[in-house]
This record gives structure tokens, sequence and C-alpha cells, in this order.
């Protein structure tokens, strides 16, 4: 196979494409949309409110959850609540709604946009562009 007739290859895979899902309130009508809903809480790098059936709210991040069981009674999302209080374990059963309410600290800050800025810095001849990452804000 020569040069011509290879299948383009794309340059490079950089970063991971993230969903913006800030100000998001998913539905919770089925099994499938809870545990969908809280495998994205979990990957989101920013607070989100879980309001709880007995009308408790908890506003914070989820740093964990176990989801292999197949009865969501037996699933648990772990938080950090944002009051500062102590980490917090949540059945899924529990959960009555979740809103991505916090700002996503990786909004735009993938690998892939680094490049690219970084490139377009380079392009225009800038000095002492190095490696470093931007400050998160």
């Amino acid at each position: 196979m020569n040069d011509a007739t290879r299948p383009q290859e794309p340059e490079e895979k950089l970063g991971v494409v993230h969903e913006n899902l800030q100000g998001w309130i998913p539905a919770f009508a089925s099994e499938a949309e809870i545990r969908s809903a809280l495998e994205k809480a979990f990957d989101y790098r920013g607070d989100l409110t879980v309001t709880l059936k007995d009308g408790r709210t908890i506003e914070g991040y989820v740093f964990d959850r176990r989801a292999e069981s197949p009865h969501l009674n037996e699933c648990t999302v772990r938080m950090m609540p944002k009051d500062g209080s102590s980490r917090v374990s949540i059945l899924y059963s529990d959960i009555q709604a979740l809103a991505f309410t916090g700002k996503d600290t990786a909004a735009g800050k993938s690998f892939e946009a680094w490049v690219r800025k970084y490139n377009e810095k380079r392009a225009r001849g800038e000095k002492d562009i190095g490696i470093e990452s931007e400050p998160l804000e």
C-alpha cells in the first residue's frame, strides 16, 4: 500500500471532549436515566445539587460512586459537601433530583484546547510559552 492509497490517520488524538453540563437538570424517570446522570455527575468538574426524597439538599462535589449492583438501593454516590461538612454517601434510591449547578472547572481546559493555544502562540512567534498550564479560575 503506497501513501496515496493508505487511509489518512488523524494527526493526533488529544484530550477528551467534555459535554457542557452546567445548568443541566436530568430527568430521573427511569433507572437508566438515574444511572447515566450519576455517571456524568462523577465526571463533572463542578458542584452539583442533590435533592433527596426526604426533601434535604446537598450541594457539593461528587468524588466517587459505587454502581456495580443491579439494584439502586445498593449503589452509592459519595460527595464532598460545599459547606465543609463531612463527606457523605448517598444511595441512588434516595435521590429525587440532581442539578449541575456549579461552574465546570474543566470546561475549555482540555489538553486539545491547550495544544491549540500553544500552537497559535508559537505560530505568532511568541517566546517563553513553555508547557505550563494556565491557572484554574
